[in-house]
C-alpha cells in the first residue's frame, strides 16, 4: 500500500497533536502547530488556483499535472511548512539551490514550469531581475528576513498569506499519485527534476517502513508508531534544497519526532552548532562528510565535555573518511555513525554503521532491492561477472525526469517487465552476492556534498576572452573530499591570471562551483573525436606531469 505525504502528516498530528515538532531559534511548533499552518498555506496556494490540472493516470512519465511551487529559502519553518502546504494543495514543491545566480536561477525555474514562488527576502532583488523571463510564475509569497527587504508589488508576505486563510482541511482527496519533485545538483547534466509518486518516496525514503523492512499497512499504523516512540530530536545540518536534509527531516517527523534546526542558517558553524545539540538535547545529528564532520571533531575537541544527548550521526551527500569517524566515535562515548549512500534518483541504496571498536573503514552494504545490471542495461549480472555494471534497484523507484523522456529512459531502464533506477554508479556483483562500488561514472564533482557538473564549469570558464580550451576535472581535498580543478588552455599571446579566471567564472556560476585551482597547459587533451579526455584532466589536476 502506498500514501500521500499530506494524509500521513496529518494522521501524525491528530495522534500526537501537543507533541513538539520543530524547533527554529525562538520558534517553537507543536505537529498541531504545522498541521494548521500547512493547511493555512495550502488555502492560500488554493485561492491563487495552484494545485491539480491533469490526474496522473492521463500523462507519461515525464510529465506532470501539477502546478509547481519553487522554494527559494534558507533552513526555516517555513521551507518545510512549504512542502506540506503544496502536498495539501495537490501541488508539487522543489527544491531551489539559493546559491544560483540569474542565469542558473532562470535556466531552473523556466526548465520547473514554475507557477508559485517561496522566497527569502534576501532574493527579492534576483527574482526581480528574471521574473519577466519565467511567464507561468504568477504567485509570489515573500519570507521576512534579516535583509529589511520590503514586499514587492505583486507579491504578499508569508505570515500575511497565512493569516488570512482558514486551517480547515483544504476541499481536496489527496493521492499517493501526487509528486514530490527534487532538482538533482548536477549529476544528469544541467539540473533536472526528478519526479517521485509520493507513495514511492515514502517507501524509499521518508519512513514508509517498518524496521523489518515491509511497508507500513496504513495511516492508523503510521499513528500508532509515532504514539508508541518515545520522542527523540533530529537536526539535519545541510540545507533543505538538498534531499539530504529533506530525508532526514521528514523520516522525524513520520516517527513521531522532533526536527531542530541549527541558529546559523547561512554557513556551517561548528562551535555555534554544539551549542544547539546541547540547548536542545539533540540525539541524531546529520552532517555531509568531512566538510562539516572535521570542524565538529574541532569543536567537540575544544568544549569541555562532548553532549550527553548525542547518540547518532547520519552522513550522507559526501564520504567522511575512516579516520574522522574514528575520532568522532572517540570523542563522543557512545557514538554511532551511520553512513549512507544514495541518489535523488534512486533513494537510500547502501549503509554502513561504525560504532566503538569496529570497523570504520568497512564496505557498505546494500538496501532494498539493490541488484547490478549489465554494461549495455540489457539484463542482471550473474554473481562473479568481469565487466563492471551497473548499481540498480527496483520497486519504488522515480517515475523520470520533469520534461525529459529521453534521459527518463536512460536512466530508468525496462527489463523484463520490471522498472529499475540507474543512477549512474559503476558496481560488480561478487561470487558471495556481495555488491563491490566503483564510483559515479560522470563527470559529477562533489565537493563537500555539493554536486557541481564539469560542463558547466567548464562553459563559464571559457567565457573569458583569452581561454582557447577547458577541460574541469577535481582533485582531493581533506575538508570537501573533492574539489574542483580547471585545466585550461589559453590562446596563443593571451594571459590570464588564475584570479581573473575564476572571477570572470563567478558571473555565470555559483561561488561553490567555482575552480578551487586553475592549470594552465600547452593544449587540451581531446579524444580523436573531440569529446573530453577526462581521465588526462584527472591526473593534471592532481598534479602528475602528463
Amino acid at each position: 500500500m502506498s500514501f500521500n505525504l499530506a494524509a500521513v502528516s496529518e494522521a501524525i498530528a491528530d495522534a500526537v497533536p501537543d507533541r513538539e515538532a520543530l524547533v527554529f531559534r525562538d520558534r517553537r511548533f507543536t505537529f498541531d502547530d504545522v498541521k494548521r499552518r500547512s493547511r493555512r498555506l495550502a488555502n492560500y496556494l488554493r485561492s491563487c488556483g495552484v494545485g491539480l490540472h491533469t490526474p496522473r493516470n492521463l500523462l507519461d512519465n515525464a510529465a506532470s499535472g501539477q502546478d509547481h511551487v519553487a522554494l527559494l529559502l534558507q533552513n526555516g519553518n517555513e521551507y518545510l511548512e512549504g512542502m506540506l502546504g503544496a502536498a495539501k494543495a495537490r501541488a508539487a514543491s522543489f527544491n531551489v539551490n539559493y546559491r544560483y545566480v540569474a542565469d542558473e536561477m532562470r535556466y531552473l525555474l523556466t526548465n520547473a514550469q514554475t507557477r508559485a514562488i517561496i522566497y527569502h527576502a534576501r532574493y527579492a532583488p534576483l527574482l526581480d531581475e528574471i521574473m519577466a523571463d519565467i511567464p507561468p510564475l504568477s504567485v509570489r509569497i515573500q519570507v521576512a528576513d534579516e535583509s529589511g527587504n520590503s514586499v514587492p508589488e505583486g507579491a504578499v508576505d508569508y505570515e500575511t498569506a497565512l493569516a488570512g486563510m482558514t486551517d480547515e482541511r483544504p476541499d481536496v482527496d489527496w493521492s499517493s499519485d501526487d509528486l514530490y519533485i527534487l532538482y538533482t545538483g548536477g549529476t544528469t547534466g544541467m539540473p533536472k527534476g526528478v519526479l517521485w509518486r509520493q507513495g514511492d518516496i515514502l517507501a524509499a525514503a521518508l519512513g514508509g517502513r517498518r524496521k523489518s523492512g515491509a511497508l507500513i499497512g496504513s495511516l492508523e499504523e503510521y499513528a500508532e508508531r509515532a504514539v508508541r516512540n518515545e520522542p527523540r530530536r533530529y537536526l539535519p545540518t545541510p540545507p533543505f534544497m538538498h534531499g539530504t536534509a529533506q530525508w532526514v527531516a521528514f523520516n522525524a517527523w513520520h516517527g513521531g519526532h522532533c526536527v531542530v534546526i541549527q541558529d546559523n542558517v547561512e554557513r556551517f558553524n561548528a562551535v555555534e552548532l554544539l551549542q544547539v545539540i546541547e540547548r536542545e538535547a539533540v540525539s541524531i545529528l546529520s552532517l555531509v562528510g568531512n566538510a562539516f564532520g572535521r570542524p565538529f571533531l574541532d569543536a567537540l575537541n575544544a568544549a569541555p565535555q562532548p553532549p550527553q544527548s548525542l547518540t547518532t550521526i547520519l552522513n550522507s551527500a559526501a564520504a567522511m573518511t575512516p579516520t574522522v569517524k574514528t575520532a568522532l566515535i572517540e570523542a563522543v562515548p557512545g557514538l554511532k555513525i551511520v553512513d549512507t549512500f544514495g541518489s535523488s534518483e534512486a533513494g537510500p541504496l547502501a549503509k554502513h554503521v561504525a560504532s566503538a571498536g569496529g570497523n570504520t573503514a568497512a564496505a557498505p552494504k546494500t538496501l532494498g532491492e539493490s541488484v547490478v545490471l549489465s554494461a549495455d542495461m540489457t539484463r542482471l549480472e550473474a554473481p562473479g561477472h568481469s565487466d563492471l555494471g551497473w548499481l540498480a534497484t527496483s520497486g519504488a523507484v522515480p517515475l523520470g525526469y520533469l520534461g525529459d523522456a529521453e534521459k527518463t529512459a536512460a536512466t530508468f531502464p525496462v527489463i523484463d517487465g520490471v522498472r529499475y533506477a540507474v543512477p549512474g554508479d559503476r558496481a560488480r556483483l561478487l561470487t558471495d552476492g556481495e555488491i563491490e562500488f566503483h564510483g559515479r561514472d560522470s563527470s559529477s564533482i562533489n565537493t563537500g556534498g555539493e554536486k557541481v557538473f564539469a560542463e558547466e564549469v567548464e562553459q563559464a570558464v571559457g567565457r573569458h576572452v583569452a581561454v582557447a580550451d577547458v577541460l574541469v576535472s577535481s582533485r582531493p581535498s581533506e575538508r570537501w573530499g573533492e574539489e574542483v580543478v580547471a585545466v585550461v588552455e589559453l590562446k596563443p599571446g593571451q594571459a590570464a591570471s588564475e584570479r581573473d579566471l575564476v572571477e570572470a567564472a563567478g558571473e555565470f556560476i555559483a561561488r561553490y562551483k567555482l575552480p578551487k585551482a586553475i592549470k594552465i597547459v600547452e593544449a587540451v587533451k581531446r579524444h580523436d573525436n573531440g569529446k573530453p579526455d577526462y581521465r588526462w584532466a584527472k591526473r593534471v589536476a592532481e598534479g602528475e606531469s602528463v
